[in-house]
């Protein structure tokens, strides 16, 4: 039976860090100790004014041809998750392949998702492989949140990061591999997390450039990124713990057999509030955020990695996969190593 696996991670981060140190520069209420209780994050990386998703992308992948450079004739089929394209169009996955000198026989396409787009765009890989549509497929998550977000907005500016990941995933015929899936979508909540502005519903305008000073005193546009915490926050705990109790019953698992709990990297206080609800026991939830910040469509790909670098998995272990924000949606599998 053809099944699919994650065989290979690498990650890549911009250059430019901004600390807490650094944020409160701009924020004097707050102080580093406190952005770190609240957030989990000690320090973010930036990308540079002309550096994109794309461009921290490539460099991911380059790491991992580099390793493993065989890949450069394997790999017949290349994915693209972000939310922060470099154009409308083309597909960016086209440039990638042209930027990374892949073959021109391979098939490449993008996927717009944000926090649930790792989870989301495995399933698409196991699908195709599955499908006997590819063998191996080189899939690419990345996102530079931070240019959508006004230095003024301390709602989200303490919490996002840019960063990008490569992973290969192939065909294979042992019992291990990702295996069941779950999805939400409830598009009733898509003015919780939004840019309003920049697509073809409302053009980017004089008006929409316009700066407001909200009433807990953050400043941004309608061409910058907006999130309403509270209302985030209840989504999450209300729907990613039903959610995990589905994936179980329909992969015929308890919560106990699960031996690493690989969340999708939003905050601390999240990441906590969740944690108790479920009543998991944290040192099964492992974090990832502290250098990093939320990432997007990369969180859980940079979390997989940091546990592979600390070898903190082990044969036969059993993943449980969680992604869920922006949409709203929310995607969770189980992967067994």
């Amino acid at each position: 039976m053809i099944n699919a696996r994650i065989e290979h991670i690498e990650t890549h981060f911009p250059d430019h860090v901004l600390s807490n140190a650094d944020l409160c520069v701009t924020f004097p209420s707050w102080t580093p100790e406190k952005i770190l209780a609240k957030t989990g994050i000690s320090e973010r990386r930036i990308s540079a004014p002309n550096e994109t998703s794309v461009d921290l992308g490539v460099k991911a992948a380059q790491k991992l041809l580099m390793k493993y450079p065989e890949l450069m004739d394997e790999i017949d089929y290349l994915i693209f998750c972000s939310q922060t394209a470099d154009h409308f169009l083309p597909t960016s996955a086209c440039i990638i392949q042209d930027r990374l000198g892949l073959p021109k026989h391979i098939g490449a396409f993008d996927i717009n998702q944000g926090c649930s787009g790792y989870v989301y765009s495995l399933a698409v890989a196991k699908g195709m492989i599955v499908g006997g549509i590819a063998r191996k497929i080189l899939l690419i998550t990345a996102d530079t949140y931070t240019k959508l977000i006004n230095e003024n907005d301390t709602s989200v500016r303490t919490l996002f990061g840019d960063g990008a990941a490569a992973s290969v995933i192939t065909a294979s015929e042992g019992p291990q591999g990702i295996k069941d899936f779950v999805f939400g979508t409830n598009g009733a909540g898509a003015n919780q997390l939004i840019v309003p502005a920049g697509g073809f519903r409302q053009r980017p305008t004089k008006d929409s450039a316009h700066e407001v000073r909200d009433e807990f005193g953050n400043t941004r546009s309608a061409d910058q990124l907006f999130m309403d915490g509270s209302k985030i926050m209840m989504f999450g705990l209300g729907e990613v713990p039903k959610a995990i109790k589905a994936l179980l019953t329909k992969a015929e698992l308890d919560l106990e057999q699960i031996d690493h709990f690989i969340f999708h990297q939003a905050s601390l206080l999240m990441l906590e509030k969740l944690i108790k609800k479920l009543k998991i026991d944290p040192n099964k939830a492992p974090l990832s955020l502290e250098y990093t910040g939320n990432t997007v469509s990369s969180t859980i790909p940079i979390l997989l990695k940091s546990c592979i670098d600390d070898h903190r998995f082990e044969t036969g272990d059993k993943l449980l996969l969680a992604g869920f924000g922006v949409g709203l949606s929310w995607a969770a599998c189980i992967v067994e190593i």
